[in-house]
């Protein structure tokens, strides 16, 4: 058995770059569908990624621009934003990480468990999943949004999956791609693997939380670079290099 038992993905940034052209087209569609005066740019989009959680985004957004949207209103664009998001991820707009799909088979084919603990609403993750079919291997299993009280950066999500693993966390990492995601990680006790996102601008105070830093998880054709952390021979972030990372396994 390995020492490594289980891995804790986070999805939006981490497993796939689904926030650019995948949330933030379906919010603004959804915007123009219910009549709603509001567009994300990338870049005001980028600052928004530090609240977590879509309706939530919203919700502040809108408030600050002095809009209050009842509990109907969020719900009817939760329920026209994810139609939105469903379509683009069938039509091929969300395509996963450098690294991902390698590593989540290596994992699987060493008996490691693999959990989705992620601030998004469980049918966009099972959206997401469903095209994984024949590429990704199942889950063990998923935390979203929908199980938990409060989204990262709290870290209940993770403390969730770690009790249903039956994993401590000294036997587990994390994989994140923000902020928030990393707070919460760390706050549950996991060592964090860190594959930073373009446009989360809060990530520079937050780096040395992380146990290791890279730009992505690396492939034979495009290995990552490392900005923090124990040296990734490969260029890639393998079951070996992850188990390195381990508390027990550091000097």
């Amino acid at each position: 058995m390995t020492a490594l038992r289980a891995v804790f993905w986070d999805v939006d940034g981490t497993l796939a770059d689904t926030e650019m052209e995948g949330h933030r087209p379906a919010f603004n569609q959804a915007f123009r569908d219910l009549g709603l005066p509001f567009h994300w740019n990338k870049e005001l989009y980028s600052e928004l990624l530090s609240i977590a959680g879509g309706i939530p985004r919203v919700s502040i957004y809108a408030k600050d621009q002095g809009i209050s949207l009842t509990e109907h209103q969020l719900n009817r664009l939760r329920d026209v934003k994810r139609e939105h998001y469903f379509s683009r991820v069938r039509e091929g707009h969300v395509r996963w990480r450098t690294g991902v799909v390698r590593l989540v088979n290596e994992l699987h084919d060493h008996d490691v468990q693999q959990w989705i603990v992620t601030s998004s609403g469980g049918p966009s993750v099972q959206a997401l999943l469903h095209q994984a079919k024949g590429v990704l291997p199942d889950f063990d299993g998923v935390v979203t949004s929908d199980d938990v009280a409060r989204g990262k950066p709290s870290s209940d999500g993770y403390c969730l999956a770690l009790k249903r693993s039956g994993v401590d966390s000294s036997c587990g990492i994390a994989i994140e791609d923000s902020a928030v995601g990393l707070k919460a990680a760390t706050t549950a006790g996991l060592p964090c693997v860190l594959t930073p996102s373009p446009w989360d601008l809060d990530l520079s105070d937050s780096c040395d939380l992380a146990t290791a830093v890279l730009n992505h998880l690396g492939d034979q054709n495009n290995p990552s670079l490392l900005q923090q952390g124990p040296p990734c021979l490969d260029g890639m972030v393998t079951l070996n290099y992850m188990e390195s990372l381990l508390p027990h396994s550091r000097p």
